[in-house]
């Protein structure tokens, strides 16, 4: 029998082997795990299309920058990774919960809105990429003067086509005013006030102007909360010096304008109709506001007219009559009901509806009262009907969405309406049936209203993505964007008003803009 020595040493040298042994198996099988996933992931890289590109990409600018260094001639601005990099962002896959940044080629993970604290939410993406495009808008208009509508159209060839009797005089003037349409240059307004730090802090929550366009009726916004009403008068709107002055008065509110239009009651818009939501026990109510309450804002000698409220809760919309056979009498939208109103002798009619009434206009000629509705139901009341009885709806038309503005034509055989998906189309009265449509126009949710102007031959609206959009009424052509000059908000959608007589009968066509506490002005000239 051998030693103990030796059997000791015989057992430490098999172990010593066999630890050895194992250790080289191990390491054998991890280099053959890391061989297969770097396999795989090769495998995955050029099974997917965006890899696949970055590596060729990769590869060339490695090459050329390679070449670059070699030749010594190339310039940084002609290195081809720029274009590599702009192609390589355009077609990055999109992984849910992540957001690419072109800029550093790399993920971010997107966490939930409500995380203040975060700055990159899918809201502040898209507000930035909007605001980015905005700001190249605006560096555009700035820098182009002379703007083209449409293809090949200009002033010479406008003028040649006149002069060989291919355009009669109406078609001329309707292209005369796209073209200056398209050629408008915005102008910032000095807006003059005895109150000068009110100016500074109240926004503009709405304009509207009177028949005349010698005068801004303004809804203000007040820091402390709730509103204010003035009046601009627009006589003073000359070039090259924009100067308006603001009348106000001692009227505020802290109650929600729903709606409000002129109303001529002494004489032609002699009081603004307004539209108040309730709010705590106080009812919502439709006041007519005499103009002359504001300061010099009325003809010399006028009287000082009387305010009337009427106690009229829930009204979404209103209308004030022309029409001779509902002479002095307003119409509200209500909820699912319609009311007519005359101011004198205050008798009421009512109208049931299936739906909440958000816009109204009376025709000027035939005792008709047109209506809009939440459903997207566009009706006509007969006002010579006294009672709810069968017949009193002459007309029915029907959009998709919610109805929020109306508009009746000068013939009143055509009818203009937009909703709340953004739809614009011209109706005939006669067919029932849709003729025109004006695409582009943006709207989810937001009360909009829509500005047609037969005379001009053009069609204003301002979508809830603060764009301006002007339309040919004729053929529906999209004639120009209009750009916010303010950060595109949804609290701060511009009010515009639109005039081929701004500031009066001697005055120059244009658009008027408010958005925030700055009124601006696209001239013509």
């Amino acid at each position: 029998m051998a030693p103990w020595g030796s059997r000791l040493t015989v057992w430490s040298k098999q172990t010593e082997d066999l630890v050895t042994e194992c250790t080289k198996c191990l390491a054998a099988e991890m280099h053959k795990n890391s061989w297969q996933n770097r396999r795989r992931g090769r495998r995955s890289h050029q099974q997917n299309p965006w890899f696949r590109q970055q590596g060729s990409e990769e590869r060339g600018n490695s090459v050329a920058q390679q070449s670059s260094q070699d030749s010594g001639h190339v310039g940084d601005d002609e290195a081809p990774s720029t274009s590599s990099g702009t192609a390589g962002s355009s077609s990055v896959p999109d992984l849910p919960g992540y957001y690419f940044d072109p800029e550093k080629k790399r993920y971010f993970r997107l966490l939930p809105g409500h995380n203040n604290c975060n700055p990159l939410t899918k809201e502040g993406i898209r507000q930035k990429e909007m605001e980015s495009k905005r700001l190249q808008l605006l560096e555009e208009e700035d820098k182009q003067k002379k703007k083209i509508a449409r293809m090949g159209f200009n002033a010479s060839s406008l003028l040649q086509k006149s002069k060989l009797g291919f355009l009669n005089v109406t078609s001329y003037c309707r292209l005369a005013h796209e073209l200056r349409v398209s050629c408008m240059q915005r102008k910032k307004v000095q807006i003059q006030s005895s109150d000068p730090s009110a100016l500074a802090s109240d926004r503009f929550n709405l304009i509207l102007a009177d028949t005349n366009s010698d005068r801004l009726f303004t809804v203000n916004d007040v820091k402390v909360g709730g509103s204010k009403y003035g009046i601009i008068s627009l006589r003073g709107l000359k070039a090259p010096s924009l100067k308006v002055h603001m009348h106000e008065n001692l009227y505020f509110t802290n109650r929600k304008v729903n709606s409000v239009c002129w109303a001529s009651l002494n004489h032609l818009d002699s009081h603004i109709l307004l539209c108040l939501m309730g709010i705590a026990e106080t009812p919502g109510c439709a006041t007519l506001l005499p103009a002359s309450l504001f300061v010099s804002s009325h003809p010399a000698g006028d009287r000082p007219g009387m305010l009337c409220s009427f106690r009229i809760p829930g009204a979404w919309s209103c209308a004030w009559s022309l029409n001779i056979q509902a002479n002095n009498c307003f119409s509200t939208g209500l909820s699912r009901r319609v009311l007519v109103t005359n101011v004198v002798t205050g008798h009421r009619q009512s109208f049931g509806t299936s739906s909440d009434v958000l816009a109204q206009q009376f025709a000027l000629m035939a005792p008709l009262l047109f209506n809009g509705c939440r459903s997207g139901e566009i009706f006509a009341i007969d006002l010579r009907c006294r009672n709810q009885g069968k017949g009193w709806k002459a007309t029915r038309l029907f959009h998709d969405s919610a109805v929020t503005s109306v508009q009746i034509l000068q013939e009143e055989q055509n009818l203009m309406a937009s909703d709340m998906a953004g739809t614009i189309k011209l109706w005939d009265l006669r067919t029932t049936k849709c003729i025109r449509q004006y695409e582009g126009h943006v709207n989810e949710h937001a009360y909009l209203p829509l500005h047609v102007h037969e005379e001009e031959g053009i069609v204003v609206a301002v979508g809830q993505d603060c764009y301006t959009r002007i339309w040919s009424f004729q053929d529906a052509c999209l004639l120009r964007t209009i750009p916010s000059p303010h950060p595109t908000s949804k609290a701060d959608i511009p009010s515009v008003a639109f005039s081929s007589r701004l500031g009066g009968f001697r005055g120059a066509p244009g658009l008027l803009m408010a958005v925030q506490q700055d009124l601006y002005c696209f001239s013509y000239t």
